[in-house]
């Protein structure tokens, strides 16, 4: 008799959420990453709250989810406990849409095609890579604001304002036309010049931000586009920074509900002590800002970013936040409010970026209102919720057989 095949599979995750501020929150991301375990994994079920909005991305683009996304909304002081069981049926969920990703190429004949990943040779000429792509780069939409982050050295963050909370940039494309302004559209905001921007990331030459010149190869992906979260990338290969060969990736995430931007930089082949900076752009008139010691920064003004509509300006806010262990130094000069930054013991930076607008009807409506803002944001960001994440098995018995 052959004996029995007794396997260990992942029935369920037991979750612990935790929020540490006497303060309600809402759209609170829960990311999860799903063990390999779990087996096939098309869908998941919260017994303890059967209508929670979820997502299963696929990260690593190897066609398997390996990470699942919840949005809660949490009372002051609250925990949750609840487990979450994967399942191989197909998910019925059909959740409103409150994010989106995209990267298009530009064609002669203006059908602007979708497309998942781009990677260009680092020889390649930046006005060339930089007009190649519908709007410039990859495009990154929350319900409030969209950025775009340029496909060429710069790999500037660029910002669109909206009037109402909506997705609308499949119908603008952060080319608002002077007829859809009228029918309540939103728009581009942002002339970013010579400065960082809305936190694009730069190398640092010791007195000054420096781009990303010298790669063996760059590109963008879209890594995930969906209801509740959408991410893109940005790659650099064999980028020579003071003389070292860096491989980079710049990750930017939007949540449903948000209107701020995670930022996550990966850094392969890094020397110890490397610098480098961000920040944001102070902008350009009536500027007001600041920045802390501690990483916080904001600036508000009014832009024009048009120059084809100059009777069209716009007032805006721009937020970033950086915290140790990441934080080197804060400083400023003639255009940018700008933080250094250093990499951890993974070779990993983040920060977080945000924006406000005048055109925005949920926003901020002064530079002091606008600053107050940024410092309870800010708070937020120092005490995230905590998740801790238990597994429970099952045990499997497969029908014993015998010999004839």
């Amino acid at each position: 008799m052959i004996p029995s095949l007794i396997a260990a599979v992942l029935s369920s995750l037991a979750v612990t959420v935790t929020n540490p501020l006497p303060e309600s929150r809402q759209d609170v991301p829960v990311v999860i990453s799903i063990p390999s375990s779990a087996g096939e994994v098309r869908s998941i079920t919260v017994p303890e709250m059967p209508d929670v909005p979820y997502q299963l991305d696929d990260m690593n683009a190897d066609g398997i989810p390996d990470e699942l996304v919840l949005l809660l909304d949490m009372k002051p002081s609250e925990t949750r406990r609840f487990k979450v069981r994967f399942s191989a049926k197909e998910a019925d969920t059909d959740l409103t849409p409150g994010t989106y990703a995209y990267i298009r190429l530009n064609d002669k004949n203006k059908k602007y095609p979708k497309i998942s990943s781009i990677t260009y040779p680092g020889d390649v000429d930046n006005r060339q890579m930089y007009s190649s792509i519908y709007g410039h780069g990859a495009v990154l939409e929350g319900l409030y604001n969209a950025i775009r982050v340029y496909m060429d050295n710069r790999q500037s963050i660029d910002l669109y304002a909206k009037n109402h909370p909506r997705l609308e940039l499949d119908s603008t494309g952060f080319y608002t036309t002077r007829k859809q302004l009228d029918q309540g559209y939103g728009r581009d905001i942002l002339w970013a010049g010579t400065s960082v921007a809305m936190g694009s990331f730069r190398g640092w030459n010791g007195s000054r931000p420096v781009t990303i010149d010298t790669v063996t190869t760059r590109g963008q992906r879209v890594v995930t586009t969906g209801p509740l979260r959408s991410v893109i990338e940005v790659q650099d290969k064999g980028w020579i920074y003071n003389g070292t060969p860096i491989d980079m990736t710049q990750r930017y995430t939007i949540y449903k509900g948000h209107r701020d931007y995670d930022v996550e930089i990966i850094l392969k082949g890094a020397p110890k002590g490397a610098v480098f900076a961000t920040g944001i752009q102070k902008i350009m008139n009536n500027n007001k800002g600041f920045i802390t010691p501690q990483g916080l920064a904001g600036s508000w003004g009014d832009n024009l970013p048009d120059k084809n509509m100059p009777e069209v300006t716009d007032t805006l806010g721009l937020g970033i936040s950086v915290c140790e262990p990441y934080l080197a130094k804060t400083l400023e000069d003639d255009v940018n409010y700008l933080t250094l930054l250093t990499p951890d013991t993974k070779g990993k930076i983040r920060y977080t970026i945000t924006a406000a607008a005048l055109r925005d009807e949920t926003s901020p409506r002064s530079s002091k209102e606008w600053f107050a803002y940024l410092k309870k944001w800010r708070r937020g960001l120092d005490a995230p919720v905590k998740v801790t994440v238990a597994k429970t098995t099952r045990v499997t018995v497969a029908k014993t057989t015998r010999k004839r």
